[in-house]
């Protein structure tokens, strides 16, 4: 038996090696689609959309991309600059009100606690596009129309933050945080000194999860400006894609603005990926 499974161990492994191959090349095919088609040109974009070998290879969407090209300039500069403000500034502001709040639900005793918590659930069924409308005319009648602010402000905060981090304070031993307000450590102390460096595989994975919403970000920021100058990634794309910036598909320029608007979120992940993993480790320890 033993001389069996050793015989069929080779042909499992070659097997699983051949799947695995199989499903990167359905993962990355579109990727490589996609590097392909920004170095081609239209016409060649459009009648043979799948070819990885551009016929003929040309610089000039990624040259009208950083505006070196006679053609309209896409801007890519400002769509990226409005991006990395409004997705880094909604980043910081919920990894520190979700966390605050998820603390003061874990371990603040105050009437209607349970009452609030289960408020907060049942936000996350409530459909985004639903508050679309309401949270336009709030910005309306704040001024905050066509602004930073009133891309930023209104989605500062989410439900399934503050119930990711009340998830993890809630692992945390109560006895640590009782010795620090023995000490005379008060409530925010406590939270900030002690809770918080202790549940940093919550606020790792809340910073990848709020900065991928919020840099993907695309209906609300549709709804909350009309100024071309405060179009980020998604929606400038989405306009361009259009046809607001000139005739043709323009799959190349598309294709290749679409390509480095993944590259931060990208870049964020494999910064992170070891605490990742280590953070799936001890919680699967725990489990």
């Amino acid at each position: 038996m033993a001389a069996v499974r050793e015989r069929r161990s080779p042909s499992r492994r070659v097997l699983m090696y051949v799947a695995l191959g199989a499903f990167a090349l359905l993962f990355l095919g579109p990727f490589v689609i996609q590097i392909a088609t920004s170095f081609k040109t239209d016409p060649d974009a459009t009648n043979h959309p799948l070819n990885v070998v551009p016929h003929p290879a040309t610089l000039e969407a990624w040259k009208r991309i950083f505006g070196y090209s006679s053609d309209q300039p896409v801007p890519f500069g400002t769509w990226l600059r409005n991006s990395i403000i409004v997705a880094t500034s909604i980043t910081l502001l919920r990894v520190f009100l979700d966390s605050l709040a998820g603390y003061a639900l874990a371990r603040l005793k105050f009437p209607g606690r349970r009452a609030v918590f289960m408020l907060i659930l049942g936000t996350l069924a409530v459909p985004n596009v639903v508050l679309l409308i309401p949270r336009f005319l709030v910005l309306k009648e704040l001024s905050l129309y066509n602004s930073y602010a009133g891309m930023i402000l209104p989605i500062a905060m989410d439900a399934a933050g503050i119930f990711l981090m009340r998830g993890f304070f809630m692992q945390v031993p109560q006895s640590i945080e009782e010795a620090a307000r023995i000490d005379g450590a008060g409530a925010f102390r406590t939270y900030w000194d002690i809770a918080l460096p202790l549940v940093k595989p919550g606020l790792i994975t809340l910073t990848i999860l709020s900065f991928q919403g919020s840099w993907n970000e695309f209906s609300f920021f549709l709804v909350a400006t009309s100024d071309p100058k405060y179009d980020t990634l998604t929606t400038g794309l989405a306009k361009f894609s259009g046809g607001s910036l000139g005739s043709g598909n323009q799959f190349p320029v598309t294709l290749g603005a679409a390509l480095l608007s993944t590259i931060p979120v990208a870049i964020l992940f494999f910064v992170f990926q070891r605490q990742i993993v280590r953070s799936q480790m001890s919680s699967g320890v725990k489990g």
